[in-house]
């Protein structure tokens, strides 16, 4: 009998992965890819250099600047870093946060060993951190899905009803730069809501690595609708409290924070350097995927 994890590989590869390999053609590959580390000859400098890679040694004996070159390294290890705390559970009991958090982490996962690479991941909760070895094949992308099932599990068994904790993204960021020692790609996959201040360790981040950011947002979160008299509980605290949805005065407060959070949460992002690419629940993770790449090319057009 197939495991949920084996589910949800052979849906995502049946509805998602083929498609998305045969539209973006390879296009993946090209715009996440590691960097060389094998010398291959040595040439002129020239003002478009890098000049890291100048080589002192000739250029001094030549009394002219060279530069190494190096053979591409097609190879690239990619990093997954999961957000699993509280409030990824938001949202509908058919497709969360967290279930929109899974697809991408297993559709990522599995494009990149297809290519022959190697994913690891980091499943983050304040009270449980699990980190997954980089490798590749079919095999591990189906580990890596149950790893998140069972993080996600044990994570929540954990969480007491006493806790009031907001998720410290800063050191999610910080375990992901100490666990990711050689150039790669890294993936953060969140929805960015915790304590503040993480934009410093994200933009750390990118100094050794390529960083993609992907928030994952439920549309209920920026437009709550007229539910009546409803009980709202903050999903990292626990706290809980009866509201009346259809109240001018609520909604328009609650629309002033949510316009408050989404602006901290874009000025970090600017600050890091980093682009979020918005993902809802609603939408296909087809096209989100290819959006992504799209807009990724894009900025480096």
């Amino acid at each position: 009998m197939a495991t949920a994890p084996d589910r949800l590989l052979r849906r995502l590869e049946w509805q998602v992965i083929r498609r998305l390999d045969g539209r973006l053609q390879g296009s993946y590959r090209t715009v996440f890819r590691g960097s060389g580390i094998d010398f291959a000859d040595l040439r002129e400098y020239t003002p478009e250099d890098d000049v890291r890679h100048i080589d002192w040694n000739v250029t001094a004996r030549l009394d002219e600047p060279y530069v190494r070159q190096y053979t591409e390294d097609r190879e690239v290890t990619a990093w997954l870093v999961l957000d699993l705390s509280a409030s990824m559970r938001f949202g509908g009991a058919e497709r969360g946060k967290d279930s929109v958090l899974a697809e991408l982490a297993v559709t990522l996962a599995r494009l990149f060993t297809l290519g022959g690479n190697r994913v690891g991941a980091i499943l983050y909760d304040n009270r449980v951190q699990r980190v997954v070895p980089p490798r590749g094949g079919r095999n591990h992308v189906l580990h890596l899905a149950g790893e998140i099932t069972r993080t996600a599990a044990l994570a929540e068994s954990r969480r007491g009803k006493k806790d009031t904790g907001t998720t410290d993204l800063d050191a999610m960021l910080r375990l992901a730069a100490a666990t990711a020692r050689r150039r790669g790609v890294v993936f953060v996959v969140s929805d960015f809501l915790g304590d503040a201040g993480w934009e410093a360790s994200l933009g750390r981040l990118t100094m050794r690595h390529e960083v993609v950011a992907i928030r994952v947002v439920d549309p209920m979160e920026l437009d709550l609708p007229d539910l009546g008299l409803v009980v709202v509980e903050d999903a990292e605290t626990g706290e809980q409290v009866l509201v009346d949805t259809s109240d001018p005065l609520f909604q328009q407060r609650l629309r002033a924070g949510v316009d408050e959070r989404e602006a901290a949460v874009a000025a970090a992002m600017r600050r890091a350097g980093v682009t979020a690419h918005l993902v809802g629940t609603d939408q296909d993770p087809l096209q989100a995927l290819v959006a992504m790449v799209r807009r990724t090319k894009a900025r480096r057009a």
